[in-house]
């Protein structure tokens, strides 16, 4: 007699798995929107039969509540954290969260651009948005308050330096990223009122694997 784990795993090589289906519903969210995610549309996508969507979602409320956990997982979570690592500096600091948004920091400016569209379209997930916003800042404003700035001049700068990195994402910018490396060091001065010293940018170039 076949042992239970063995029966699972036939039967999600049948059903697919919870990864699988959101990994579909997050790539025809990214590709077209979230009324591209739709239950019979991700199982022709999958090749999988529309029941299967259920033995790891009980309805389309689940997948889309599990992407906005994606996105947050995948994105704030990586910029809370980018706030809190240690810096000796705020020039550092702030050179710890501008390596988020650069490609291969985890930051995922598409999911982000994606979500905001859906904010437009749905209240609720407006309000989740806005409120997430607001964690980020708060996060930030932390990070100028830890060394030393007064709450508001941390609030302008905070949201200075966050509306500078979502402003590249709502307008699409295609920037080469030489060019923006380039300007970085202006870009953490003009954030902080502190130039980063020259040890400061290379750590920062070898975090992003420019070493």
């Amino acid at each position: 007699m076949a042992e239970a784990s063995d029966l699972d795993e036939k039967t999600k090589g049948w059903r697919g798995s919870r990864e699988v289906w959101l990994a579909a519903a997050r790539e025809a969210f990214l590709d077209s929107g979230i009324d591209a995610v739709k239950i019979q549309p991700l199982a022709n996508r999958l090749g999988l039969s529309r029941t299967s969507f259920y033995w790891f979602f009980e309805d389309r409320d689940a997948v889309l509540q599990a992407l906005l956990d994606d996105w947050d997982q995948t994105n704030t979570r990586r910029l809370l954290d980018s706030c809190d690592a240690f810096a000796e500096t705020i020039a550092e600091a702030a050179l710890n969260v501008i390596a988020v948004f650069l490609p291969g920091g985890g930051f995922e400016p598409r999911l982000d651009l994606a979500v905001r569209g859906w904010a437009h379209q749905s209240d609720s997930v407006a309000a989740i948005v806005n409120a997430t916003d607001d964690r980020r800042l708060s996060a930030m404003r932390a990070m100028f308050a830890r060394f030393g700035y007064p709450p508001g001049e941390a609030d302008v700068r905070a949201r200075t330096m966050y509306l500078v990195q979502i402003g590249y994402i709502s307008m699409q910018v295609q920037e080469d990223l030489a060019l923006r490396l380039t300007r970085i060091p202006d870009y953490v001065k003009t954030f902080t009122a502190q130039a980063p010293t020259q040890s400061e940018l290379d750590r920062f170039r070898s975090r992003i694997g420019l070493a």
